[in-house]
Protein backbone atom coordinates (compact mmCIF):
# COMPACT_ATOMS: atom_id res chain seq x y z
CA UNK A 1 0.00 0.00 0.00
CA UNK A 2 1.50 3.07 -0.57
CA UNK A 3 0.14 5.02 2.63
CA UNK A 4 1.40 2.91 4.88
CA UNK A 5 4.72 3.83 6.46
CA UNK A 6 7.61 1.41 7.85
CA UNK A 7 6.73 2.18 11.33
CA UNK A 8 3.15 0.34 11.21
CA UNK A 9 5.16 -3.04 11.12
CA UNK A 10 6.11 -1.52 14.55
CA UNK A 11 4.23 -3.22 17.62
CA UNK A 12 5.13 -0.40 20.02
CA UNK A 13 3.14 2.19 17.27
CA UNK A 14 0.35 0.19 16.52
CA UNK A 15 -0.50 -0.57 20.24
CA UNK A 16 0.42 3.27 20.68
CA UNK A 17 -2.35 4.31 17.98
CA UNK A 18 -4.61 2.26 19.13
CA UNK A 19 -4.80 2.93 22.93
CA UNK A 20 -4.91 6.55 21.67
CA UNK A 21 -7.48 6.59 19.35
CA UNK A 22 -9.37 4.50 22.35
CA UNK A 23 -8.62 6.75 24.95
CA UNK A 24 -10.04 10.02 23.32
CA UNK A 25 -13.23 7.69 22.53
CA UNK A 26 -13.75 6.60 26.06
CA UNK A 27 -12.76 9.77 27.89
CA UNK A 28 -16.09 11.23 25.72
CA UNK A 29 -18.06 8.44 27.23
CA UNK A 30 -16.54 8.35 30.56
CA UNK A 31 -15.93 12.22 31.10
CA UNK A 32 -18.93 12.11 33.91
CA UNK A 33 -16.90 10.25 36.51
CA UNK A 34 -13.69 11.46 38.37
CA UNK A 35 -10.46 10.05 36.62
CA UNK A 36 -12.56 9.42 33.66
CA UNK A 37 -11.45 5.51 32.35
CA UNK A 38 -8.65 4.84 35.37
CA UNK A 39 -11.76 6.19 37.84
CA UNK A 40 -14.13 3.98 35.36
CA UNK A 41 -11.55 0.68 36.02
CA UNK A 42 -11.61 1.66 39.56
CA UNK A 43 -15.57 1.62 39.92
CA UNK A 44 -15.74 -1.19 38.01
CA UNK A 45 -13.65 -3.25 40.48
CA UNK A 46 -15.66 -1.58 43.49
CA UNK A 47 -18.86 -3.49 42.10
CA UNK A 48 -17.38 -6.52 42.86
CA UNK A 49 -18.66 -9.32 44.81
CA UNK A 50 -15.72 -9.16 47.36
CA UNK A 51 -14.11 -5.39 46.36
CA UNK A 52 -10.30 -5.34 46.73
CA UNK A 53 -8.22 -3.32 48.97
CA UNK A 54 -6.15 -0.15 47.49
CA UNK A 55 -3.17 -2.53 47.57
CA UNK A 56 -4.49 -4.95 45.40
CA UNK A 57 -6.32 -2.33 43.49
CA UNK A 58 -2.91 -0.65 42.51
CA UNK A 59 -1.80 -3.73 41.13
CA UNK A 60 -4.16 -4.89 39.28
CA UNK A 61 -5.01 -1.55 37.14
CA UNK A 62 -1.35 -0.30 36.98
CA UNK A 63 -1.60 2.53 39.12
CA UNK A 64 0.86 4.07 41.49
CA UNK A 65 -0.67 3.58 44.91
CA UNK A 66 -0.51 8.09 45.82
CA UNK A 67 -2.10 8.32 42.66
CA UNK A 68 -4.98 5.98 43.34
CA UNK A 69 -5.60 6.93 46.88
CA UNK A 70 -5.85 10.64 45.31
CA UNK A 71 -8.71 9.06 42.96
CA UNK A 72 -10.34 7.27 45.41
CA UNK A 73 -10.43 10.43 47.59
CA UNK A 74 -12.16 11.90 44.14
CA UNK A 75 -14.70 9.12 43.36
CA UNK A 76 -15.42 9.09 47.43
CA UNK A 77 -15.98 13.09 47.33
CA UNK A 78 -18.82 12.12 44.36
CA UNK A 79 -20.45 9.66 46.56
CA UNK A 80 -19.53 6.78 44.03
CA UNK A 81 -17.24 4.53 46.57
CA UNK A 82 -16.54 4.19 50.20
CA UNK A 83 -14.03 3.06 51.85
CA UNK A 84 -14.98 -0.16 54.24
CA UNK A 85 -12.31 -2.03 56.78
CA UNK A 86 -11.16 -5.07 55.28
CA UNK A 87 -12.37 -7.91 57.65
CA UNK A 88 -9.21 -10.20 57.07
CA UNK A 89 -7.10 -7.46 57.99
CA UNK A 90 -8.64 -3.94 59.33
CA UNK A 91 -5.26 -1.47 58.69
CA UNK A 92 -6.59 -2.36 55.17
CA UNK A 93 -9.47 -0.94 53.28
CA UNK A 94 -11.73 -2.16 51.07
CA UNK A 95 -12.98 -0.08 48.11
CA UNK A 96 -16.64 -0.66 47.75
CA UNK A 97 -18.94 1.23 45.04
CA UNK A 98 -22.07 2.91 46.55
CA UNK A 99 -26.05 2.69 44.88
CA UNK A 100 -24.70 5.78 43.00
CA UNK A 101 -21.01 4.52 41.76
CA UNK A 102 -23.52 1.32 40.91
CA UNK A 103 -26.19 2.51 38.79
CA UNK A 104 -23.10 5.06 37.30
CA UNK A 105 -21.17 2.24 36.36
CA UNK A 106 -23.80 0.16 34.83
CA UNK A 107 -24.74 3.57 32.50
CA UNK A 108 -21.04 3.94 31.81
CA UNK A 109 -20.54 0.05 30.87
CA UNK A 110 -23.50 -0.06 28.53
CA UNK A 111 -22.31 3.47 26.62
CA UNK A 112 -18.69 2.01 26.44
CA UNK A 113 -19.31 -1.42 24.89
CA UNK A 114 -21.56 0.23 22.31
CA UNK A 115 -18.36 2.27 21.37
CA UNK A 116 -15.91 -0.36 21.82
CA UNK A 117 -18.29 -1.72 19.03
CA UNK A 118 -18.37 1.00 16.02
CA UNK A 119 -14.28 1.21 17.15
CA UNK A 120 -13.87 -2.67 16.75
CA UNK A 121 -16.36 -2.82 13.42
CA UNK A 122 -13.38 -2.09 11.40
CA UNK A 123 -12.61 -5.57 12.33
CA UNK A 124 -15.52 -7.39 11.34
CA UNK A 125 -15.79 -11.33 12.49
CA UNK A 126 -12.23 -10.80 13.74
CA UNK A 127 -13.63 -8.76 16.71
CA UNK A 128 -13.61 -10.76 18.91
CA UNK A 129 -10.77 -13.38 18.57
CA UNK A 130 -8.75 -9.93 18.81
CA UNK A 131 -10.24 -8.86 22.22
CA UNK A 132 -9.37 -12.42 23.38
CA UNK A 133 -6.00 -12.25 22.13
CA UNK A 134 -5.65 -8.42 23.53
CA UNK A 135 -7.11 -9.85 26.78
CA UNK A 136 -4.54 -12.76 27.30
CA UNK A 137 -1.66 -10.37 26.29
CA UNK A 138 -2.25 -8.13 29.00
CA UNK A 139 -2.99 -10.38 31.82
CA UNK A 140 0.34 -11.70 31.04
CA UNK A 141 1.87 -8.16 30.53
CA UNK A 142 -0.13 -7.38 34.20
CA UNK A 143 1.15 -10.04 35.87
CA UNK A 144 3.81 -9.55 38.86
CA UNK A 145 6.28 -12.11 36.96
CA UNK A 146 6.22 -10.67 33.77
CA UNK A 147 8.37 -7.51 34.58
CA UNK A 148 11.04 -10.18 35.66
CA UNK A 149 11.10 -11.82 32.36
CA UNK A 150 11.21 -8.86 30.42
CA UNK A 151 14.00 -7.39 32.33
CA UNK A 152 15.96 -10.80 31.61
CA UNK A 153 15.17 -10.82 27.84
CA UNK A 154 15.88 -6.81 27.55
CA UNK A 155 19.22 -8.17 29.56
CA UNK A 156 19.49 -10.89 27.30
CA UNK A 157 18.84 -8.77 24.11
CA UNK A 158 21.74 -6.06 25.53
CA UNK A 159 24.52 -8.89 25.77
CA UNK A 160 23.93 -10.23 22.03
CA UNK A 161 23.33 -6.79 20.36
CA UNK A 162 26.35 -6.12 18.41
CA UNK A 163 27.83 -2.73 19.67
CA UNK A 164 26.86 0.27 17.97
CA UNK A 165 29.67 2.34 16.47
Amino acid sequence: MADETLVEGDLGWMLGASFRGYAKAAGHVLGGIPGGPRGYQLLTEATSDTPANQGTLAQRLGIDRTVLTYLIDDLEKAGLVERHPDPADRRQRRIVATAKGRALREDRHTALRTMETHLLAVLGDDAGTFQALLCTLARHLNSADHHLDLCTLAEDLERSSPTPR
